[in-house]
């Protein structure tokens, strides 16, 4: 059963739009070096944490606002307020107390929402894990475990691996932890802090890393032989693609990478591309927007946006409202992490106005579906308008295609807008990159968005 919806402008177009998809097989991971028009890549397939559930896209949607509303709470404190307000502190090596002592942990991204599949060690060992575009970490549970949480492969035991080594206090990694420990002589003892309060400590050591065929030789990450909190139960650890020295990109030393993200209620999987930046053959639409830098937050890709239209109307909002202060507030992040778009406030209460006034159906108040923004189906139409929805980034327009921010569900008899307010920071979510190849190019400090089938790729 579906629902055409229509976006509605100076040049309308039709977007067919699945209302209920069921996902009867779990899409399987794979990895691959291709040439994608001359170009060398690592491809790896990613799948969306609800992969497989039978839900529709309007609850998988809820479900991720769900796993991220702590996140979200501790991400607006990590830009805002002073380090120590937002730090965890914990005994690093709790059998040994007398000989360490407590480290300030500060707080990363954490949990993402898609799952991409690697291979760690001699002989390789299969590693389904969290990617994650706001940390720069990788991890994965190891032997022996003081306290690991349930996961979807054995647990990797770094004596049964040829290439495993431990890193020094001494080693450059280890100076590049944002807090390490030594103690017992067991090398470098790290901690690693998420936003929704989940944290890993363990081993700093190095690997082998397997993507496909592709293998890559001492590659640093942490043996957390302590991880604790919700959300990675799907997964057997986290990759970080952060910016900062110790993520999978910067350790590989490659500037350029991109991510193809399916609809959430596509069963075919979407796509990491480590390696030259793929070319796309017709890319009308496409733009190129600088990265910014946030010395606070090194790790976070801002992107610097100047306004929003609704409808061929440009909100007013004052022209600072996505600034990424000189103390680190504020300012827009693109996140493959977060589910939906989270925007300030005063600039969503613009948003939402201007929804309400251009939409010819009736709110729904009954705040049923968890989004801010809902309006009543009609019962006897299989179309409806809606507004186009345009960011005005530094260096083009981004024009998103009616799927990307209005969804409708039947069941319901609503259609809501897939965006929210936040205080403080501002975050470009998921829903909105869906069928947007993101190309970032860490040489040239550029993101580009090129409008691309994703399931074609």
């Amino acid at each position: 059963m579906s629902k055409l919806i229509s976006s509605s402008s100076s040049s309308p177009s039709s977007i067919l739009v699945p209302l209920i998809s069921f996902l009867l097989l779990l899409p399987t991971f794979s990895t691959s070096r291709k040439v994608l028009d001359g170009n060398h890549v690592i491809r790896i397939n990613l799948h969306h944490v609800d992969s497989g559930k039978n839900l529709t896209k309007l609850e998988r949607v809820q479900h991720g606002m769900k796993r991220a509303e702590s996140r979200l709470e501790r991400l607006n404190a990590m830009v805002s307020e002073k380090p120590s307000q937002f730090s965890e502190t914990k005994e690093l090596d709790s059998e040994s107390e007398s000989n360490s002592s407590p480290v300030q942990s500060p707080i990363h991204a954490g949990n993402g929402e898609y799952l991409m599949e690697l291979a760690i060690g001699t002989p390789p060992e299969s590693y389904p894990a969290v990617l994650d575009t706001g940390s720069d970490l990788i991890w994965t549970q190891c032997k022996p475990c003081s306290k690991c949480y349930k996961q979807p492969t054995p647990i990797f035991d770094p004596k049964k691996s040829s290439s495993f080594s431990k890193l020094s206090c001494g080693s450059n990694l280890c100076s590049l932890l944002p807090s390490s420990s030594c103690s017992g002589g067991d090398g470098c003892q790290y901690m690693y802090s998420y936003g929704d309060y989940s944290v890993t400590q363990g081993i700093l050591g190095t690997e082998t890393f397997t993507f496909g065929t592709s293998k890559i030789k001492n590659i640093g990450f942490g043996c957390g032989e302590d991880n604790e909190g919700e959300g990675f139960e799907q997964a057997s650890g986290l990759v970080g693609l952060g910016r900062g020295p110790l993520s999978l990109v910067s350790q590989m030393k490659e500037p350029k990478f991109s991510y193809c993200l399916t609809s959430m209620d596509n069963t075919k999987s979407s796509v990491l591309l480590l390696g030259s930046l793929p070319k796309v053959k017709n890319s009308k639409g496409a733009i190129t927007t600088p990265l910014l830098t946030n010395p606070s937050q090194p790790s976070f890709y801002y992107l610097d946006l100047q306004g929003i239209s609704v409808g061929g109307t440009q909100l007013s909002i004052e022209k600072s409202t996505f600034d990424l202060g000189e103390d680190g507030s504020g300012g827009l992040i693109i996140d493959s992490g977060t589910t939906i778009t989270y925007i300030e406030e005063n600039a969503f209460d613009a948003l939402k106005k201007e929804f309400v006034s251009q939409i010819d159906l009736p709110v729904d108040s009954s705040g049923s579906t968890g989004l801010d923004v809902c309006f009543n189906l009609p019962s006897n139409s299989g179309r409806i308008e809606v507004p186009k929805l345009v960011f005005h980034f530094r260096g083009g327009d981004l024009e998103l295609p009616a799927e990307n921010y209005m969804i409708a569900d039947s069941n319901m008899g609503v259609a809501c807008l897939a965006m929210g307010s936040s205080s403080g920071m501002s975050i470009f979510g998921n829903v909105q990159q869906q069928n947007l190849l993101v190309n970032h190019d860490l040489q040239k400090e550029t993101i580009t968005f090129v409008p691309t089938q994703c399931d074609h790729i």
